[in-house]
């Protein structure tokens, strides 16, 4: 049987930060990615196309709110095959959840520069809680918001059949963001 590498999203998500200020992510500056584990070898896929529109305003994070799409036909695992293989059904199923989606519910300032974001995480249709810390900062004209979120795939059924073997590729996943967006 053939290994696919493969990830989850998360994404998606998973970049979460926003409040008074409308800003939309640079994508040539920004990223989001999905780090597991295949046969025990860590693997780093980056997703290609994402969206993330936040308001923000670092005088009243609590005020903050945060969207952030990410197809998830647009894993790259650096080969076209293994790509193409997570969009199938066993996977993402991205012919019929083209999206892995994030919508904050509330934004909490932890300490300076830091915020605790939580929301829904939406993968596969499958939708639960999540909450995770970001780093807030100032990078020139741009607010830029980094952090990582780690989830279990077959929470979000992502491996079917076969998949759900968790000896060939782990359960657990780490999506990684930086999202550096401008008004």
């Amino acid at each position: 049987m053939k290994s696919f590498r493969l990830l989850m999203l998360a994404p998606l998500f998973a970049v979460s930060v926003a409040g008074a200020a409308p800003y939309k992510a640079d994508p040539a500056t920004s990223s989001i990615s999905a780090v597991f584990k295949q046969m025990n070898v860590p693997v780093d896929a980056k997703f290609k196309r994402f969206d993330a529109q936040l308001d923000y305003d670092p005088a009243h994070p609590e005020k903050a709110r945060a969207q952030v799409a990410v197809d998830t036909a647009s894993l790259d695992l650096g080969d076209p095959e293994y790509s193409g293989e997570v969009a199938k059904k066993e996977w993402f199923n991205s012919a019929q959840f083209p999206k892995a989606t994030f919508v904050s519910t509330g934004i909490k300032p932890a300490s300076a520069g830091k915020l605790t974001v939580s929301g829904k995480l939406t993968i596969k249709g499958r939708v639960l809680d999540v909450s995770f810390p970001v780093v807030a900062k100032t990078e020139g004209n741009k607010q830029v918001f980094e952090g990582q979120l780690p989830i279990r795939r077959l929470a979000f059924n992502v491996g079917e059949g076969e998949w759900k073997d968790t000896s060939i590729v782990a359960d657990e996943v780490v999506i990684k963001f930086r999202v550096s967006a401008a008004k």
